[in-house]
């Protein structure tokens, strides 16, 4: 016997329907690269979205066919996030920060049809524009004012006007209705081995996340809420909060290109932005900013933070100096992105501060809709007792079951995706992370997860920085290689950083040495890049070797 409910499908497009009817004049405010602050409605906002979809249909898109994008926060990048799935056509995000080749080859493999860029993007696209193979129009999304010179546009053949484009369209437009297992969108992984592989979402998938990311122990976003997304547009669709906040109704206030510690404070201020995400690094800007000036958050409440692994030091700063609360939470590409948050329950209440933010520096529990488990090596599931250590898996409806086009074959074990972290699950449910896979300190038949070592390392007061990686030893295989950045002003001794982990951690997990670098190298979204840092020190020996 079935159910006698009406069978209406999961679509994107439903999201921003439902925003102009019930929260029609609630702001969206962008920094554009034109330099000012825009401001619109979602009204606004779903009318252009309309008038997309009819640009679209007039540059003959046809449903499944994809459109990239290469373009920071702003209002018309989340119109394109609308106009093009809402029309059944699949938006591929572009991430503007890999090399010219990486995005040649990726747009190339992902068919794109037609590429919508920021113009501060101009010269990538310059770069890369004689050298695709499927692209037949460049949008430039700005307006006629702003558009590049002749002698520079024809550069770029088939090169057109974003607002060219939308003038001619008149928004009377009929989002369609298509099976809710249609392609949305198209984000490529940022792997440090190989090509990126594609994950190729549907509007199912997102609507489940996005449901369940709203929820009061993920991002809990309401109506009430200013959400500043600082994780770029470009990464995992902004951990879904382009999708979440016209779902609850929430004000926007996207940061185009200002991603530094005085433009973030300026708008989160300004705007009265009461909910932030972004990954760690983005962080130690705007603190180190706010640290100088002598600041305070007048309207922040809570702040996610993902992408890699928050520092306790980081968490506890939040909350004992600006009463701000983290969500740490975890995921990835491959998981749309949220899988886990770090969200009290019960019994945690009355707990000490120091309790408590042990909780808040794991990764947390799942949430609803993601199942996790550990194994060992062979497979076999390992308990939860917050001390073994396994390889991670999960499984879920917003999680991947195979990469675009079938690259790299069947990802998955006995129905479970294996994440290529290794963590430890406690008997409450919360998930911490002690490596990558490829990470792990493997020292002498045991494991020594690098990341519990940087995060003593941040905690030290003349540590911008650290990162934590294997050296080669002639007796224990691996030993652990502290990697630090000092802050600017700062002196400290290799002797200084070592024994600051005493009593902190089992004594044979002590780094056996430490650098000092200038800088140590980020990837393209934030992440430490540690294959780098082992290849700029493979041959380095050990004192202790």
């Amino acid at each position: 016997m079935y159910g006698q409910m009406m069978q209406m499908p999961l679509l994107i497009s439903s999201l921003i329907v439902h925003a102009e009817r019930h929260h029609p004049e609630r702001e969206v405010v962008s920094r554009r690269v034109e330099g000012d602050i825009h401001r619109t409605t979602y009204k606004q906002l779903a009318q252009r979205a309309r008038q997309v979809a009819q640009a679209l249909a007039a540059l003959d898109v046809k449903p499944g066919d994809r459109v990239a994008t290469l373009a920071w926060n702003g209002y018309r990048h989340m119109e394109l996030y609308f106009g093009v799935s809402g029309s059944g056509a699949v938006l591929h995000t572009l991430n503007p920060r890999l090399h010219p080749d990486q995005v040649v080859y990726i747009a190339d493999h992902a068919e794109d049809q037609v590429l919508c860029f920021d113009m501060s993007f101009w010269p990538l696209i310059q770069a890369v524009a004689g050298r695709t193979r499927t692209i037949r129009h460049w949008v430039a999304m700005t307006d006629r004012a702003h558009m590049p010179p002749p002698d520079q546009a024809a550069k770029v053949p088939g090169l057109l006007c974003y607002e060219d484009l939308l003038a001619l369209q008149n928004g009377r437009y009929e989002w369609p209705s298509f099976d809710e297992n249609t392609a949305s969108s198209l984000c490529y992984t940022s792997g440090t081995t190989g090509n990126p592989k594609g994950v190729l979402y549907s509007h199912r998938s997102t609507m489940l996340h996005t449901f369940a990311a709203a929820l009061p122990d993920c991002l809990g976003v309401g109506a009430t809420d200013a959400v500043l997304p600082v994780v770029p547009m470009f990464h995992v669709n902004a951990w879904g909060l382009i999708y979440l906040a016209p779902m609850v109704g929430a004000k926007l206030v996207l940061p185009g290109a200002g991603l530094d510690g005085k433009s973030l404070y300026e708008l989160l201020e300004g705007e009265g932005v009461t909910v932030s995400a972004g990954v760690p690094t983005v962080w130690q800007g705007l603190l180190a900013y706010v640290d100088a000036g002598g600041l305070k958050f007048s309207t922040m409440r809570k702040s996610a933070i993902g992408g890699s692994a928050c520092p306790p030091a980081m968490i506890k700063k939040f909350l004992d100096q600006y009463d701000v609360h983290v969500i740490h939470a975890w995921g990835m590409t491959e998981m749309s992105p949220i899988g886990t948050a770090a969200a009290f329950k019960a019994q945690h209440i009355e707990q000490s501060p120091e309790q408590r933010l042990a909780v808040m520096a794991t990764q947390g529990r799942a949430v609803y809709g993601v199942d996790m488990k550990i194994v060992d090596p062979n497979g076999a599931d390992l308990p939860w007792d917050g001390q073994a250590s396994g390889d991670l898996h999960v499984r879920g409806p917003w999680i991947i079951e195979r990469y675009f086009k079938g690259e790299g074959g069947d990802p998955l074990q006995n129905g479970w995706f294996p994440t290529g972290d290794v963590a430890r699950i406690t008997p409450e449910g919360y998930m911490a992370i002690t490596d990558r896979s490829k990470d792990v300190i493997k020292s002498g038949g045991e494991w020594i997860g690098s990341i519990d070592l940087e995060n003593i390392a941040m905690a030290h007061p003349a540590v911008a920085m650290a990162a934590c990686i294997a050296a080669k030893h002639p007796k224990w295989d691996e030993r652990p290689l502290l990697v630090v950045m000092k802050k600017p002003g700062v002196e400290v001794t290799r002797e200084d950083i070592l024994a600051f982990f005493e009593g902190k951690i089992a004594k044979w997990w002590t780094p056996d040495d430490v650098v000092f670098v200038d800088s140590i190298p980020l990837g393209a979204t934030g992440k430490m890049q540690k294959i780098k840092l082992r290849e700029q020190f493979k041959a380095y020996k050990l004192p202790t070797a």
